[in-house]
Order: structure tokens, then sequence, then C-alpha cells
């Protein structure tokens, strides 16, 4: 399994950002769910609902989500990797990019708000 996550790692350092938050960034749904801290990235590189979820907005973060994964599977297959490991790095990267006032799931599973200083990531990230 490390060598599994560790090759994700190698293959999205190689392969420099995320394509799926940029694609997700473009939906003005997204990112104003985005902005009221009612979605968070999450450790295995999936969006996640903070708190109580209505119709439209489970609607969003599925359609999100099945997008990042087709994304990371297909990348994970050009690398030689698993999808999980493929899709941990991308969670640490997505954690990573997030700005003073979005939401994200620590390794504790508590979502989080980001503030100035670095998010809390998963002992295995970069």
């Amino acid at each position: 399994m490390r060598n599994s996550v560790l090759a994700g790692l190698a293959a999205l350092g190689a392969m420099g950002l995320v394509a799926a938050p940029a694609l997700a960034q473009r939906d003005p749904a997204y990112a104003a769910a985005r902005e009221a801290g009612k979605v968070g990235e999450q450790p295995d590189g999936y969006l996640g609902i903070v708190g109580d979820a209505n119709p439209a907005l489970q609607r969003l973060v599925d359609d999100i989500n099945i997008k990042r994964r087709s994304i990371y599977a297909e990348k994970a297959k050009e690398k030689k990797t698993t999808l999980e490991a493929y899709s941990l790095t991308a969670g640490c990267e997505a954690i990573a990019r997030t700005v003073a006032g979005e939401k994200y799931r620590a390794p504790d599973g508590s979502w989080q708000t980001r503030t100035a200083e670095p998010p809390v990531r998963d002992v295995r990230c970069p």
C-alpha cells in the first residue's frame, strides 16, 4: 500500500496540478457552495458536504465526484498506480490549495476551516 501511495504522489507531482478541482470551479453553484462553507475538500480526493445536504447540493457534489473519479481512474492507469493512491494524492493537493475561509476535512474526520496556517493533512501527503 505504501508503495502505491508513493507512486500516486510521484504521479501527481509529474502531472502538476489536479485537473478535477479546476474543472469544478467553473460551476458558479460550486463556487457559491464552497464560499458558503457548504462543501469542502476531503483527504480521499473527493468533495464532501459540510452539514446537512439539500437535493440540489447533493446532485452537485455527486456530479463533481463522478467527474473526479473518472479523471483519477484515467490518470492512475496512465501512471500505473491504484485509484486509491492517486485519489489520496489528489486530496492532499486539493486540501493544500484551499484558501482561508474554505472547508476541508482533517485526517481525524472533522471539518476544519482553513486559516492562514497550513491545513492539517494526512501524514502520507507530500
